[in-house]
């Protein structure tokens, strides 16, 4: 402001010097005068122009220059500048905060007042079979026809969620019905945000939960009766000798397949709570297969003790396998039972190792029992799958076997392969990838 009045002084004086000399002595008031008038019509036209530019969104503001127009100037653009830094940062922001919505596996919906989508990220929209941008403003209530969903939503009682179905779009493309976990949590006055949570493999575990303690429950009850039942017939009923050694015998049959039923449990649940098996402990297959041999004639001359089973154990390559010994020795002998099992007094049986073409390694078991319909080969690695509930029980089965053998080939990375042909037997087979696979001679040799 100084500076602005002296500037003005100084424009009266010198006008009124050149208005003294021009026009006389007398005039020199009229001068001083004029150069004040045109000094407040720049310093006008000037402010015009800092208003003008201001009105345009500041794009046109003059640089810095003298005067007191040229410092507001110079300060308003600064401000201008640090106002647009701050709006980018928040953009940034915003921008951040969104995509890490957009990358949660959850999905997020927001609604107006009126209950009409704001945003919303793609996991909801696939959910929902809704566009995330065509449908924008569209009442949700309108694209989600669920009743129990609508009726949540116009109920404004949030305290717990509701469990729909996903659009049949998005189960279609996952072959199974979703399940959907959706709660609202109210925000900012009447705007809500949705949050929904893909629930079907949580229901799904807890169905085979269920399922597999009511199969558990009934496995071990059916022996336990039959227990009991011969127990209160040895208690209240005279028997001679013989037929108390065959009571006992069936006794200790029940007894022997409540053990191996629960040692099968354990094994499981072992596999399912250990870690992954070391890729640095070496077992020779040959000697995994003796000593699955051994059983397999035990177990053969126990339930074909007259004609017994044409059994073969063949290594056509001598290899080694990485992994744990007592978990590939159940599954190997797994395999080899269940062939046992269902293979008639005198049919064959084949075990055998070999190294295929391209390095892997392939244990497999040939059986030329009844053989297995198509429509049961995807299920029976379920665990109490049986295709014959009556035989398993006659030959001591459990229906873990091939469950065990399963979570054995998924620990170790092997693949289990099944075929089979009915009236013609079935080849159960596990292919060991390369990297758990090498010679024998080269290993003793290293």
């Amino acid at each position: 402001m100084p500076f602005r009045i002296a500037t003005f002084l100084i424009a009266s004086i010198a006008a009124g010097v050149c208005a003294s000399v021009l026009l006389g002595r007398d005039f020199w008031w009229m001068g001083a005068w004029l150069g004040g008038l045109l000094w407040l019509g720049l310093d006008a036209w000037r402010a015009q122009q800092v208003l003008k530019a201001l009105r345009n969104d500041a794009t046109g503001l003059p640089t810095r220059g003298t005067g007191v127009w040229g410092e507001l100037s110079e300060r308003i653009r600064k401000l201008l500048r640090n106002r647009e830094q701050q709006t980018r940062q928040a953009e940034d922001r915003l921008q951040e905060f969104l995509a890490a919505i957009q990358a949660s596996p959850n999905g997020v919906v927001l609604l107006d007042a009126q209950g009409r989508i704001e945003w919303c990220n793609q996991t909801a929209a696939g959910q929902f079979g809704i566009d995330a941008e065509r449908d924008l403003l569209q009442h949700l209530a309108n694209l989600v026809r669920d009743p129990a969903f609508v009726a949540y939503l116009a109920s404004w009682n949030y305290s717990r969620d509701v469990l729909i179905d996903a659009s049949p779009q998005r189960g279609g493309q996952r072959g199974h019905p979703v399940r959907l976990s959706v709660q609202v949590h109210p925000y900012a006055g009447n705007r809500r945000m949705l949050l929904t949570r893909d629930i079907t493999s949580l229901e799904q575990a807890e169905a085979m939960r269920r399922d597999f303690v009511a199969n558990v429950s009934h496995e071990i009850r059916t022996p336990l009766t039959v227990l009991a039942g011969f127990v209160e017939t040895m208690q209240n009923l005279p028997l001679d000798a013989d037929e108390r050694v065959r009571y006992l015998a069936l006794m200790g049959q029940q007894s022997q397949r409540m053990e191996t039923l629960v040692n099968d449990l354990l094994t499981l649940s072992k596999l399912e709570g250990s870690a992954a098996p070391s890729a640095l402990q070496w077992n020779r297959a040959r000697t995994l297969l003796v000593q699955c041999e051994n059983e397999a004639r035990g177990l053969s001359e126990r339930l074909a003790p007259q004609q017994g089973h044409r059994l073969s154990f063949l290594v056509e390559a001598d290899v080694e396998i990485a992994g744990a010994a007592t978990e590939l020795q159940s599954a190997m002998s797994n395999l080899l039972s269940n062939a046992i099992r269902y293979t008639p007094p005198g049919g064959e049986v084949a075990a055998s190792w070999r190294l295929m073409p391209d390095g892997r390694a392939e244990y497999a078991v040939r059986d030329s029992g009844p053989g297995i319909a198509a429509e049961h080969i995807p299920r029976l690695t379920e665990r109490f799958y049986r295709i014959d509930r009556s035989r398993s029980r006659e030959t001591g089965g459990t229906g873990l076997g091939l469950a065990i053998v399963k979570h054995v080939a998924q620990r170790h990375g092997a693949e289990l392969r099944i075929e089979s042909t009915l009236g013609k037997g079935s080849r159960f087979a596990l292919l060991f990838p390369l990297s758990r696979v090498r010679e024998a001679r080269a290993a003793l040799g290293a």
